[in-house]
């Protein structure tokens, strides 16, 4: 029975330090070439650049979010926010502060339609209102971390590129879901800008993501999976994103950090609507991500009965073996996520690691057994 356990030890081990060593670390020695600061690509001149952000009754949000993205540097953008039947007062202050911020216009959405999920709707519509040819999505809740996001972003474009995946962290906060909704991000970031450098790119977040409008409706929108809530952003880029067409962007001016949330129920309504996005994947990124994630629970699981055994039986050796086998790994994952860490602006501590680990052991578990057993839920605004 042991040599059994060690063996798939050994299995599991291999996978997790293959993604660490080979995947992860792309990211962690990825050299950005830096902009001119107007966000021109290395290959011409900046293009026009449209943001789009949804709104549902976000009145406070975009009270604050307007003045900074009229305030971005950049030579040719505008900002259309997409008013989504808000009832909060948000049509009469866009209409009152319409000349306020002169890069700012608004449309209205008055209807809601049964054949596709209402964000999606309303992200369609601002791509045909787009002024410009590339489009930059934000949601109404996040903060550009500089006036030159939209020129960072844009710097990533070229000839080839039509897609660059930029990084949303979530402000720090005090509290045991506040730093998980961080290690969370931090881990999701690492695996798709990591895999985008391994030309296997599957998704983005819709909080800074930037691409051509005509690759959108070359792909016909989100009509593949315009009745999946959720999705807008990570089932798109499954179905448009290309070994060549992808980059990231790693400049901190270029990050836009977003306001997490602040209870156990509301995050886990949240997260129930991003697993139920998973299963839409390509098979590809879906074996890929499941290898990852299996690997991870494998090793904990095959380790504490590892553990146990060795505790019952009293044999050192065998325990000294699994020691160094969760040793290796620790060092192996904290070198690495401590580089990209630095990378992403240190947004967690550099001792956050290891405990996070233990932590996505629980939450992996945990998660799927919610999606075995989750039940078709009504349709939200998202």
């Amino acid at each position: 029975m042991i040599e059994a356990l060690l063996a798939l030890l050994g299995v599991f081990l291999i996978v997790q330090l293959f993604y660490y060593l080979f995947v992860f670390v792309r990211l962690a020695n990825y050299q950005q070439e830096i902009s001119d600061g107007n966000g021109s690509p290395p290959d011409g001149s900046p293009p026009g650049v449209t943001v789009l952000v949804c709104a549902w009754n976000e009145l406070e949000n975009l009270n604050e979010l307007l003045p900074l993205l009229n305030a971005q540097e950049y030579p040719e953008f505008e900002v259309i926010v997409l008013d989504d039947r808000s009832h909060d007062g948000t049509e009469d202050f866009l209409n009152e502060n319409a000349t306020r911020w002169p890069h700012v216009r608004s449309v209205r959405i008055e209807t809601e339609y049964p054949h596709i999920t209402p964000k999606k709707y309303a992200l369609t519509v601002g791509m045909k209102h787009a002024r410009y040819p590339v489009a930059l999505l934000t949601d109404a809740d996040c903060r550009p971390a500089s006036h030159h996001w939209i020129a960072g972003m844009a710097s990533q474009l070229s000839e080839d590129k039509e897609i660059v995946l930029g990084f949303s962290p979530y402000y720090k906060e005090a509290g045991l879901l506040n730093w998980f909704i961080r290690c969370e991000t931090f881990y999701t970031a690492v695996q798709y800008l990591s895999l985008a450098l391994a030309q296997r790119p599957y998704m983005g977040v819709g909080r800074n993501l930037m691409y051509r409008t005509d690759l959108f409706f070359q792909h016909k929108g989100f009509y593949q999976h315009k009745h999946v809530v959720g999705g807008d952003d990570d089932l798109f880029m499954n179905q448009a994103a290309t070994r060549t067409n992808t980059a990231i962007d790693l400049n901190p001016d270029s990050f836009v950090y977003s306001f997490p949330k602040t209870t156990w129920t509301s995050w886990l309504t949240q997260k129930k609507r991003h697993l139920s996005v998973g299963k839409h994947y390509r098979s590809s990124n879906k074996i890929r991500l499941g290898l990852m994630s299996a690997s991870h629970v494998g090793v904990w699981v095959v380790g504490l009965s590892t553990l146990a055994w060795g505790l019952f039986w009293q044999d050192w050796f065998v325990l000294q073996i699994l020691g160094g086998a969760f040793a290796l790994r620790w060092l192996v994952q904290t070198i690495v996520l401590q580089a990209i860490n630095r990378r992403l602006d240190r947004t967690l501590s550099w001792f956050s690691f290891v405990p996070m680990d233990l932590t996505f052991f629980v939450y992996y578990v945990s998660m799927s057994g919610l999606v075995l057993s989750r039940r078709k839920k009504k349709v939200t605004w998202r």
